[in-house]
């Protein structure tokens, strides 16, 4: 799908354009090879570069050609399992229109089709701006999300309520973070290198607007460092804990069967048909009641005595 957009400051809403003008935010949706090939016939763009943005395994950077500057990012978004992704976006900054190239819809664009945020088409580096804006806070909602999740875990894990499926949801959400940093830590260094001015000329507002969104960003990966090392600590903790209750089990099993064992050798010996010492005396079986019970009691005081129980 191939589109062109158009707002100026005066507009009150996007307008779709049948064709292209200066001025026009050229929107490509999983084009067709006769979009791609219009695209870069029109504008002039790369091939192998265009080919580069819709491969899903992408990674985010910066390349120049003449005067046509490309950024590559990757936008989180959500699988039809439900499980969190990225997808590959490449903006490309031209002298009289931006142009977005992604495979598949993204969320990240609803505002600027539902009249919820102002921007204009015309200037092309605010445009570009608030695009990877939308991309950042798209981030930020995901990983607040994870957080949330890693919290809840880790507060059951205080009442020993935590269950191997939440192992399985750490890996799951492990791999989730672990992909948002590989997408993340490039943008932040793509970023900084515009903020440089070679690539793209800036404006004093364009800057302001671009530190944010690095401050945004840089948050974004330490959140997820920090999710990364929560789930570690929760692992080693749960482990911990499993090997002392376990420690703890073993201690006990030990100490009964001591403790049932030493009363069994004495019935034993006196069942067996054998002469044995006082077996006729009415005070045998009470007396060897009281043997047992003083040996439970000295092997009891040896046990509390070396810390055993």
């Amino acid at each position: 799908m191939l589109k062109y957009y158009y707002k100026t400051i005066r507009s009150s809403s996007l307008d779709e354009r049948k064709k292209f003008q200066k001025g026009t935010w050229v929107y490509a949706e999983n084009p067709t090879p006769d979009e791609i090939t219009k695209l870069i016939n029109t504008h002039g763009l790369d091939e192998g570069l265009i080919v580069d943005a819709l491969d899903e395994d992408e990674m985010p950077r910066l390349e120049k050609d003449g005067n046509l500057v490309y950024v590559y990012v990757r936008a989180a978004t959500t699988r039809t399992d439900g499980a969190s992704d990225t997808l590959p976006l490449l903006i490309v900054y031209a002298p009289d229109s931006v142009i977005t190239i992604s495979l598949r819809k993204l969320p990240h664009f609803a505002p600027f089709f539902s009249d919820k945020l102002d921007f204009t088409t015309t200037q092309r580096t605010r445009l570009m701006l608030q695009i990877l804006s939308q991309i950042a806070e798209r981030y930020d909602k995901y990983i607040t999300t994870t957080s949330k999740q890693i919290k809840t875990i880790r507060n059951r894990l205080r009442g020993h309520e935590i269950h191997n499926k939440d192992f399985i949801d750490f890996v799951t959400i492990e791999d989730e973070i672990n992909e948002f940093l590989g997408a993340l830590q490039p943008v932040s260094g793509t970023l900084r290198r515009i903020m440089l001015g070679r690539d793209i000329v800036l404006h004093e507002e364009d800057r302001d607007i671009l530190e944010d969104l690095e401050l945004s960003i840089t948050q974004s990966i330490e959140t997820c460092r920090s999710n990364i090392k929560s789930i570690i600590n929760i692992r080693q903790a749960y482990s911990s804990i499993s090997s002392n209750n376990l420690n703890r089990s073993i201690k006990i099993l030990t100490i009964v069967t001591v403790m049932i064992t030493l009363p069994n050798i004495f019935f034993s010996m006196y069942g067996m048909n054998v002469a044995l010492p006082y077996q006729h005396e009415q005070w045998a079986f009470s007396g060897l009641l009281i043997l047992i019970a003083v040996v439970l009691l000295i092997s009891y005081a040896i046990l509390k005595r070396k810390n055993v129980i």
